[in-house]
């Protein structure tokens, strides 16, 4: 099996689900890399980021739409294509500036099935680059999936690996409700296997990324793999742990949460996004409201500070969690051993 980043597997989703559905439309800033080049033709470099790189020349200018750089028109004319029949794939590049058309987000797109009595649908994809760890500074690096998972009417998707990024942007994208897709800038590069074939996952499935007996680790995107190595680490001292990636924070996958924490009775969430209002304090009051009794020590959070995200490098490792933070929290959770 191909070993592909997470950029390639997203593109080649995209490539496979235009191919398939002539009503798949792509649109956003730069998506097909503008007319930067000597020759004056279309570079279809894909954006800042190359995830939409090679659809102009292949499915045209009638189905890659470089819009002007204003989130509300690119939203809106989603919103408007869905309605009409078409399937669009819209691009936020940072999903920071997803303030700029949360209206048409949380007012209309997520309410249009609901407002019209299910006679209605809006099948669009809204996908967002997010995450810090690459210097952008406060205003291109925030973890904001906490934001958007609140409003009701809205799926949200988050990939931490290529595999899941591939099954989870053609589930997506076949869906018929809206959906909103972000993906970690710092994990466009990291590879996995992923069938050439398409496929997809179902939304509301957690994946178990590791087995174990000690604690429960629930973690999402770029957190993830450092799970990984703080569990792979403690597994050398005989800890084992659950690392549970929802995938999806809206629908939860619960039960799987549930039952790992019925089993190891600890539970260590690791999330990117501040700690007020965000998945980690709205996954502990799960826990703590369904499986209180199963618990033998109190929930750690393990998130960045209160603060907005730092521009200076030194200060940006510090606000990231990372695998010391998340190791340390693990040996918290089972301080009564």
């Amino acid at each position: 099996m191909p070993q592909l980043t997470m950029r390639d597997a997203l593109n080649q989703a995209l490539h496979q689900e235009m191919a398939r559905d002539e009503r798949v439309i792509v649109l956003g800033e730069d998506v097909s890399g503008g007319a930067g080049g000597t020759s004056g033709e279309r570079e279809a470099s894909g954006g800042i980021f190359g995830v939409t790189k090679g659809l102009l020349p292949k499915f045209g200018e009638g189905r890659v739409i470089d819009t002007p750089i204003s989130e509300s028109a690119i939203v809106g004319a989603a919103a408007g294509a869905a309605l009409a029949g078409l399937r669009p794939v819209a691009e936020i590049m940072f999903a920071d500036f997803v303030g700029v058309c949360m209206d048409q987000i949380y007012n209309q797109i997520a309410k249009f099935r609901y407002m019209f009595g299910g006679k209605s649908t809006c099948p669009v994809v809204i996908r967002m680059a997010m995450g810090a760890g690459m210097n952008m500074g406060p205003q291109h690096s925030q973890t904001i999936y906490s934001l958007l998972t609140a409003v009701p009417g809205l799926k949200v998707v988050i990939p931490s690996n290529a595999y899941d990024a591939k099954g989870l942007l053609v589930q997506a994208i076949r869906d018929d409700d809206p959906v909103i897709f972000f993906e970690h800038k710092a994990l466009y590069p990291r590879k996995s296997e992923v069938p050439e074939d398409s496929y997809t996952i179902p939304f509301g499935e957690a994946s178990l990324v590791r087995e174990g007996e000690h604690v429960t680790v629930v973690a999402f995107a770029r957190m993830v793999p450092f799970a990984e190595r703080a569990i792979d680490a403690l597994a050398k001292e005989g800890i084992t742990c659950d690392l549970i990636d929802p995938r999806t924070t809206s629908p939860l996958d619960e039960e799987t949460i549930i039952e790992s924490v019925e089993g190891t009775g600890r539970l260590v969430i690791v999330d990117e996004s501040p700690p007020r209002c965000g998945m980690a304090s709205d996954i502990a009051a799960i826990v703590a409201q369904k499986a209180f009794h199963s618990l033998k020590r109190p929930i750690i959070q393990v998130t960045p500070p209160h603060t907005p995200i730092p521009f200076a490098p030194a200060l940006e490792r510090v606000y990231v969690p990372g695998p010391p933070r998340i190791e340390a929290a693990i040996r918290q959770a089972l301080k009564d051993e």
